[in-house]
């Protein structure tokens, strides 16, 4: 049997632990592939327009969101040097992280390998939203490897 060889992998975070053991995990896979690792960071638009829209969600705090998912993402590159490995890019988009991790960002970095920590959310929230790990597993182009808490 052929092993997979992984060219492009993709690793969503929100600056959870089990999204930071997805990238862990992603490099160490990276590492025996040498794959590129692109790290991506989606802000949920709904919060910033359409039917959520509140007075409170000025352009201040849309720019220190943005701010703060920077500083998380040069973490990551950070992260990745310390485990001696460079060939990582850091991607920040605004809108559904479910659309953006399972069809956008796969098809524009050639991705064949989606790497997402479990869902921290509850049976509650599962059921009233789904899960992105969830909705990725059902709709990506590609493989799915959800990293469980250890």
């Amino acid at each position: 049997m052929e092993s997979q060889e992984y060219d492009s992998i993709l690793v969503g975070t929100d600056g959870s632990d089990q999204a930071k053991l997805a990238f862990e995990k992603a490099i160490a896979v990276a590492k025996r592939n040498n794959a590129k690792v692109v790290v991506a960071h989606i802000i949920e638009n709904k919060l910033y327009g359409g039917t959520m829209s509140f007075s409170t969600f000025t352009p201040d705090l849309v720019q220190a969101e943005s701010d703060e998912s920077r500083k998380l993402l040069n973490s990551y590159v950070e992260e990745a040097k310390e485990l001696g490995y460079d060939n990582v890019e850091t991607v920040l988009e605004y809108g559904s992280p479910k659309v953006m991790m399972s069809k956008d960002l796969p098809e524009k970095f050639n991705t064949d390998l989606i790497m997402v920590g479990q869902s921290g959310l509850n049976a509650v929230e599962r059921l009233v939203m789904g899960s992105v790990s969830d909705h990725i597993i059902r709709t990506a182009p590609c493989d799915v490897l959800i990293v469980r808490p250890e």
